[in-house]
């Protein structure tokens, strides 16, 4: 998070004895330079319920004696050198709320959460591996944040379960598997699963309202579903995806309703648009490297290629 008032950059490193603090109940050093590890005896620390030492120098691994805060609601140490695993106990933690430890070095798989008013977890820029289990990840969560990690394993047991979600991403993994259609009905802003392995067909049960869907990267095959037309900002880009784009979105987007649409790199044969159209100037729409000349579109990301369409013989094979 942001600084937080009393802190004033503090640096040096944490006394052992902030133990024997034993009224304490929060204790924030956002942000510091702060160096060496965490001392194990903040566990002593009983009343403890928002410790949040975040853009630091922080070393070491996370004490797994921290576990034993069995009041604590918060725990951020985001932006440091933490190395190793995160402690089991940590996940075992009974009122933890929120817990924050993007952009470390901690690897090892995910624990189990026990918590059941866990609602936020920032993981994200770690080198965390393994797959999650399903019933790791708790029905109460609201903020989820894996992304740039090196997690494996399908993901669709543990997203059914988390239908309170407002922020999911899970972008920069190795994640395998269908992706539910039923998460996008959950109360989800924005959704981030690109660059990961996922495959299958993308099959909303209903509108989708969804303002940001990322799924470029991945291995969607199928048709796009017009239910998908209703997002604001939509990446389906390098994919597998095949047939004719929906009329429903050449009418949000000359309405001025869509505002990204990327559909770059698949294997799409058509679209029905008037060649003439005017793309409203606050929309992008990328159609290059598809088995189609673009019969218009808005300048593409660089990323793209200068490539209008996709190889004859790479069309064939896919229909194939």
């Amino acid at each position: 998070g942001g600084p937080r008032a009393g802190s004033p950059g503090l640096s040096g490193r944490i006394d052992p004895a902030i133990g024997k603090l034993y009224a304490l109940t929060e204790l924030s050093i956002v942000p510091g330079r702060i160096m060496g590890s965490l001392p194990a005896t903040i566990s002593h620390s009983k009343s403890l319920r928002f410790l949040a030492v975040s853009r630091n120098f922080i070393s070491g691994e996370i004490p797994a004696s921290l576990g034993e805060l069995r009041g604590l609601k918060t725990l951020d140490l985001s932006y440091n050198q933490l190395t190793g695993s995160i402690p089991p106990s940590i996940g075992s933690s009974p009122e933890l709320s929120n817990l924050i430890l993007c952009h470390n070095h901690l690897n090892g798989s995910l624990p189990r959460f026990l918590s059941q008013t866990l609602t936020r977890i920032d993981l994200k820029r770690n080198n965390l591996t393994g797959a999650i289990p399903p019933t790791s990840l708790p029905p109460s969560l609201q903020y989820l944040s894996l992304a740039r990690n090196q997690l494996t394993g399908p993901v669709n047991q543990v997203l059914l379960r988390l239908n309170q979600l407002s922020y999911v991403d899970l972008s920069l993994n190795r994640f395998t598997g269908a992706i539910p259609g039923q998460i996008f009905a959950f109360p989800i802003t924005n959704l981030q699963l690109q660059r990961n392995f996922f495959y299958g067909a993308v099959q909303p049960a209903n509108q989708v309202t969804i303002p940001t869907v990322d799924l470029s990267y991945n291995r969607f095959s199928g048709e796009i579903s017009p239910l998908l037309s209703n997002v604001q900002n939509l990446y389906l880009n390098n994919n597998r995806f095949t047939g004719q784009v929906p009329d429903s979105f050449v009418d949000r987007l000359l309405a001025a309703n869509i505002q990204t649409l990327y559909l770059q790199h698949n294997f799409l044969t058509g679209i029905q648009i008037n060649p003439a159209a005017d793309i409203p100037v606050s929309s992008s729409l990328c159609l290059q490297y598809n088995c189609m000349v673009p019969p218009i579109q808005t300048p593409c990301p660089v990323k793209a290629g200068s490539q209008k369409t996709r190889p004859t013989t790479q069309c064939n094979e896919w229909r194939g």
